[in-house]
């Protein structure tokens, strides 16, 4: 009884094409390339910062009690 009720599917748009790359001159090719250079050099100099690798701290940690006398 389902199907005497359920409407009908609409038939599928045409598929359209896919539009044209536009032309891009040399020098915009030079400044986009730039600009990608500039934001890998700010990227690699943030990464140097991270001091931990995806397991964690890499390094021994240094770890002392403190005694009575201060140390």
């Amino acid at each position: 009884m389902g199907s005497l009720f359920s409407p009908k599917m609409p038939p599928l748009p045409p598929v359209q094409p896919l539009p044209e790359t536009p032309e891009v001159s040399d020098e915009e090719k030079a400044r986009i390339a730039s600009e990608q250079a500039a934001m890998e050099r700010k990227r690699k100099g943030r990464r140097s910062t991270i001091l931990t690798g995806p397991l964690g701290v890499e390094e021994e940690a240094t770890v002392q009690k403190k005694t009575l006398l201060g140390e």
